[in-house]
């Protein structure tokens, strides 16, 4: 009897352990699919990570490539300005040497906004009121086109001006004088001197764009000219700004 009773507690014991194992199994069994969840949740982070990663560093590749463009224009650009600028300041030179034997009261060269101006004063051109070159006038003409025949990339405006003091006799008004004197330089630039037509350009500002005041004789003097305005051609800079 003692016999099976204890074989009857040790199956009891034997059972009892065998439940535990059976919870702790399920437990055990529990945990690793929760284990196995945050995993998957791991891993699918990390691809979306990877995933960034790529885009991100397609997308620097993709800016560090425009930044390299970008550079590579604005150094062509200043290249190019640096071109320009010296091309300006030779040909500065080359008419200054030219003009060398005129007065500043007569005539001056100066830059300005990439331009270089060859302002002439009316007294070195024209008769009072009249739009006939004088002979002075074509001869500084004469050696001026020879600079600018030998500059063919150049181009040319002809602005005249005038005081603010009313024109009477021929000419209609201030406006007429002055076009009709840069008018009569184009054609002995063009017709005299072989400049070609098409590089050259013809205006009338009348008293409207005055050097300095009208106020006094001196200073209306002044402002009785004819600019000749060169301009390097600008194609390529333009062209790298679009």
């Amino acid at each position: 009897m003692r016999s099976l009773r204890e074989t009857e507690n040790n199956l009891d014991s034997t059972n009892n352990s065998l439940e535990d194992f059976k919870a702790k199994a399920e437990k055990l069994q529990e945990e690793i699919a929760t284990y196995k969840s945050k995993n998957a949740a791991l891993d699918a982070k990390l691809d979306r990570a990877i995933a960034t990663s790529s885009s991100v560093q397609q997308e620097l590749s993709a800016k560090d490539q425009r930044m390299v463009e970008q550079q590579e224009r604005l150094d062509l650009l200043q290249s190019l300005l640096d071109e320009q600028k010296a091309v300006m300041e030779s040909l500065k030179t080359t008419i200054d040497k030219a003009l060398v034997q005129y007065r500043s009261d007569e005539l001056q060269v100066y830059e300005q906004d990439g331009k270089l101006y060859v302002s002439l004063q009316d007294k070195l051109l024209f008769p009072s009121g009249s739009a006939t070159v004088n002979k002075d006038g074509k001869e500084a003409l004469s050696k001026l086109a020879v600079v600018i025949n030998n500059s063919p990339d150049i181009q040319i405006l002809v602005e005249g001006h005038t005081d603010n003091v009313p024109i009477r006799g021929k000419f209609e008004d201030n406006w007429a004088l002055s076009t009709a004197r840069a008018t009569a330089i184009v054609r002995i630039l063009t017709n005299s001197y072989d400049v070609v037509p098409e590089r050259v350009t013809a205006a009338g500002r009348s008293f409207y764009y005055p050097k300095t005041s009208n106020e006094t004789a001196e200073g209306r003097a002044k402002n009785r000219r004819t600019e000749i305005i060169l301009t390097p051609q600008l194609n390529e800079l333009f062209q790298l700004l679009r």
